[in-house]
């Protein structure tokens, strides 16, 4: 809708994990690395922790994405609330296979039979779990033997586990101090600077198609302070800012409709400028879904029609 008035190919701030608009400073070069010398090299477990909405999925997508010089077998588990039994009936059939049998003993040995053959062959089987924090402890331990499946030098099955901060707390737990001892790597997204968010916004648009500064400089300052550099967040503002642009026919997005947009998504500064460091432990971030407001009321007014 708004593409053409700002003279975009694409839509620039999309909610889904696009590797195409990956936005490299040092350290998501440094995470990404991790994940691809991890998985290519079969170290088995690799652990990727950040806050919500500052890339995870983007980066997995594109490590996973980075090794196309070889076959790569992916089952990515978006469930972590499953029982053991569910969760390897899940790896088999998301890697092509059909569940011989619905015991563990019989899905075990014929996962195992499967990953001898894709070694063979030279190519990488994966398993991500995505929102691990919430992994049970008995499907941790599940999770944690899966790593006895190797051969004399290597391990057949790479293990991705992605989550918020409460993973890396729950690693540290005694009772899993043995699956601890067997990660290799640990990889971890950030929030952005102020600076840093600026340059992401502009990179976005480049990808999109275009060079033009659609947002002033008070614009991207505030989206900073309202998004406190989160990715995720910094796209939603932006995305319905561009919607609202255009609605009002505004070629250079002013401060005062960051803020309006802000306040239809119910993102409150005091809350951001009271809450820790950007780079610190338990990052507030407190979207809430939009309500009907001023956006919606602006959104289904004709293009032109004025304030």
């Amino acid at each position: 809708m708004y593409r053409k008035f700002f003279n975009l190919q694409t839509s620039p701030f999309g909610t889904s994990p696009d590797p195409r608009f990956l936005y490299m400073m040092p350290h998501t070069r440094e995470a990404l690395a991790g994940l691809e010398y991890g998985i290519s090299e079969r170290k088995g477990f690799t652990v990727l922790t950040g806050e919500v909405g500052t890339g995870k999925t983007t980066l997995l997508r594109s490590a996973l994405g980075s090794l196309g010089q070889r076959r790569v077998h992916t089952s990515f588990v978006f469930n972590p609330l499953l029982d053991p039994l569910d969760f390897l009936e899940f790896v088999l059939t998301d890697f092509g296979l059909t569940p011989n049998s619905r015991t563990k003993s019989g899905m075990l040995l014929q996962l195992n039979r499967w990953l001898i053959e894709r070694y063979r062959a030279q190519e990488t089987c994966v398993v991500v779990v995505d929102e691990a924090q919430n992994l049970s402890w008995e499907l941790l331990e599940e999770i944690r033997l899966l790593t006895n499946l190797e051969s004399s030098s290597e391990k057949l099955l790479q293990i991705v586990l992605s989550g918020q901060p409460e993973l890396e707390e729950k690693l540290r737990h005694p009772s899993v101090r043995q699956l601890r001892q067997r990660i290799f790597l640990w990889c971890r997204t950030q929030s952005l600077t102020a600076e840093q968010t600026g340059e992401y916004i502009a990179e976005r648009l480049r990808i999109a198609g275009t060079t033009n500064a659609i947002f002033s400089p008070e614009a991207i300052q505030l989206i900073y302070t309202y998004s406190q550099g989160i990715p995720r967040t910094i796209n939603l503002i932006c995305e319905h800012s561009l919607i609202l642009g255009y609605v009002e026919q505004i070629n250079v997005i002013p401060g005062s409709l960051i803020a309006q947009v802000a306040a239809d998504l119910e993102l409150d500064m005091q809350s951001f400028l009271m809450a820790p460091s950007q780079h610190g432990e338990g990052l507030h971030n407190p979207l809430r879904p939009m309500e009907t407001g001023k956006f919606m009321n602006s959104f289904n007014r004709e293009p032109g029609g004025g304030r």
